[in-house]
């Protein structure tokens, strides 16, 4: 027995079946573990694709929300020009008669008396020019509000810059008014009023 086992051992190395069996084995291992590398490669490739892809949509809308505001930027531009226009047009005064004019029927309508009134006008602008009227202002409580009020919601672009009351007497109140309105540098240029007074540069003094 210990004479065959070692003959019948060569007969089966010889064999071209078992050589044959053992060369498949190894290509079979041989291609899975190449399937297996590529299989990690793609996966790794497919990862690194992904990532800048999704990479490259992040700056994307990053771009598109810092670029939103410009869109139509002209067109808005334009409009805002447009109501710019029309806002001079309706509530600017043309010049400073007609300012003067204006602030005397609101008297009237209210049933007030305005003394010591006083024109002058700012630097000039590159758009506008501001003219500040100071005035004593005097009437019944009412009349006076009814003033206030009709100044503030005239089509003529006012604005009171303020009142103080510097006296009283019987059912009669007296008031300082300032109130401001505007100019187109030309029309104020020709209306010869004085400068503005610095009010910073008093109080200093």
């Amino acid at each position: 027995m210990s004479i065959q086992n070692p003959l019948l051992l060569r007969e089966k190395l010889a064999s071209p079946l078992l050589w044959h069996l053992v060369g498949s084995a190894l290509l079979l291992v041989l291609v899975i573990g190449l399937g297996v590398r590529l299989g990690l490669d793609w996966a790794t490739t497919h990862g690194s694709n992904s990532d800048a892809l999704f990479t490259k949509q992040v700056e994307l809308k990053a771009r598109d929300l810092e670029t939103a505001p410009l869109r139509g930027l002209d067109k808005r531009v334009d409009d805002s020009r447009a109501k710019l226009q029309g806002f001079y047009a309706k509530r600017i005064p043309a010049s400073y008669s007609r300012i003067a004019t204006r602030i005397g029927e609101l008297q009237v309508g209210s049933k007030v008396r305005l003394t010591r009134v006083q024109y002058t006008q700012g630097p000039p602008g590159s758009d506008l020019t501001e003219i500040s009227m100071d005035a004593g202002i005097s009437g019944a409580y009412p009349d006076i509000m009814r003033f206030v009020n009709a100044v503030e919601r005239d089509q003529t672009f006012f604005v009171i810059r303020s009142m103080s009351l510097t006296g009283q007497q019987g059912g009669l109140v007296n008031l300082r008014i300032k109130i401001s309105t505007w100019l187109r540098p030309a029309d104020a240029s020709a209306s010869g009023l004085p400068s503005t007074p610095d009010e910073n540069a008093k109080e200093g003094q």
